[in-house]
């Protein structure tokens, strides 16, 4: 892990900018979140602040009386590391550690470490490794001013850039690597996403902690891990999902969506996110008693903008219901979104009323089928009812006339079938129109 240099000091500070037009209770958000990332990542937040400025401070980010400040609290606090909530640049980071004389990262470097922490498959530690290195590798120079300081001499001469430049060839070589094995990984995901194209597939997608994987283990028993920490989900994982006797669908839990979100992070878990792409349904779980829901919800939609997946149906799912005192927040959402679904994973309310609304999604997609067959052909007969769902059926002499129900996949191959039909028996395709 990146922070197991300061496993020692364990205390940390966490420091927060604001800027003109940001309002005073999104920058305390913002700093809240932050203290959820490093006690996801295992720190114990001592201290948190936030200076106001006008602009970013070139040198250090914030003020150089704040870096002095940050000097006594460092030792008063016993605090070993200093965690800013945006991104620094390399020089800043420099800067700040020589006049601190601690560890100091910045938002991206933290959520990269807490993947790292969280990656349990070898798709997803590559997916973490990749984007550590991409972040990273512009970022060296750093972290070999040591060596630069060495005696020169025969075989010692321009050690630190010699061992840079090094360095520099070894991770463009690693990263390669790793995006060789993760196009492996893409290959094998769209051989099995090419075989599930003919059922309805559904993705839970929301911000990270809404409670995606309880509503994954209630639909499913899937055994997802749950607990109350930031991305404690990484790897995609589908299951196949029995909503009542004549819907099924596979349900993909993802990895959750928060600001700020690290951009070499959303492109190394391309095929993880191609589950996202590759849905017919979304369902973005909001956590409806956090405070700023509405901007986590914005977040989501932005990422999914980035992914290009923000035009396929959406369905809003509210989670955490029995956490709100107030009623009237519920309404105002009943209004503004009439076809929301409103639960309690935690206590098991609402879940019917989830797969209801889920089996609306898919009859969306269903055509009405009449066809006419001689009555002696049980296999057709047979064929039908597996593949669809058998509405009514009349007998008129040696023939039946079958009305079913079924998704558009199915429906081309019932017609490909009455195409290809033994031509000792009578089919016939009478009328195929979408359902209502």
């Amino acid at each position: 892990m990146l922070l197991e240099e300061v496993k020692e000091r364990q205390n940390a500070i966490l420091v927060g900018i604001g800027l003109p037009g940001q309002e005073k209770h999104e920058k305390l958000d913002n700093l809240s979140e932050l203290s959820q990332l490093a006690a996801t990542a295992g720190l114990e937040v001592k201290h948190k602040f936030i200076q106001e400025r006008d602009r970013i401070h070139a040198a250090y980010f914030i003020g150089p009386g704040k870096v002095q400040e940050l000097v006594t609290l460092l030792e008063e606090l016993d605090a070993g590391i200093i965690i800013f909530d945006d991104d620094l640049s390399p020089a800043q980071i420099r800067n700040l550690e020589e006049s601190l004389q601690a560890k100091v990262i910045d938002r991206s470097t933290l959520i990269l470490d807490i993947f790292a922490k969280h990656a349990r498959t070898r798709e997803s530690k590559t997916q973490v490794e990749l984007a550590q290195l991409q972040y990273f590798l512009p970022r060296l120079t750093r972290q070999w001013t040591h060596l630069s300081r060495q005696v020169g001499g025969i075989g010692t001469r321009g050690p630190g850039e010699t061992q840079l430049e090094t360095d520099r060839r070894l991770i463009r070589k690693r990263i390669e690597k790793l995006r060789k094995d993760l196009r492996q990984f893409d290959k094998q995901q769209n051989i099995r996403r090419q075989n599930r194209q003919d059922i309805f597939q559904v993705s839970l997608i929301g911000y990270t902690n809404v409670g995606k994987s309880t509503i994954m283990n209630l639909l499913s028993d899937a055994g997802v891990l749950v607990e109350n920490q930031l991305f404690a989900t990484l790897d995609s994982i589908v299951r196949r999902i029995q909503l009542n006797d004549n819907h099924e669908v596979l349900l993909g839990d993802t990895v959750g969506f928060i600001r700020k979100l690290p951009h070499h992070l959303v492109a190394s878990f391309k095929s993880t996110l191609d589950e996202v792409r590759e849905a017919n349904l979304l369902l973005h779980v909001v956590d409806v008693h956090h405070a700023f829901y509405q901007k986590q919800m914005n977040t989501v939609m932005q990422i999914l903008e980035e992914l290009g997946a923000h035009q396929k149906p959406i369905l809003i799912v509210f989670n955490k219901i029995d956490l709100l005192h107030d009623q009237s927040i519920l309404q105002s959402l009943l209004n503004k979104y009439p076809d929301a679904v409103f639960l309690s994973a935690r206590r098991h309310i609402g879940i019917e009323s989830l797969k209801k609304k889920i089996i609306e999604f898919v009859e969306r997609n269903f055509v009405k089928i009449r066809i006419k067959l001689d009555s002696q052909n049980q296999k057709f007969i047979h064929y039908l009812h597996s593949i669809s769902h058998v509405l009514d059926m009349n007998y008129q002499d040696h023939l039946v006339e079958i009305t079913i129900k079924c998704d558009t996949e199915s429906a081309k191959k019932i017609r490909s079938a009455v195409e290809n039909r033994e031509k000792n028996y009578e089919v016939e395709l009478i009328e195929e129109v979408p359902t209502p």
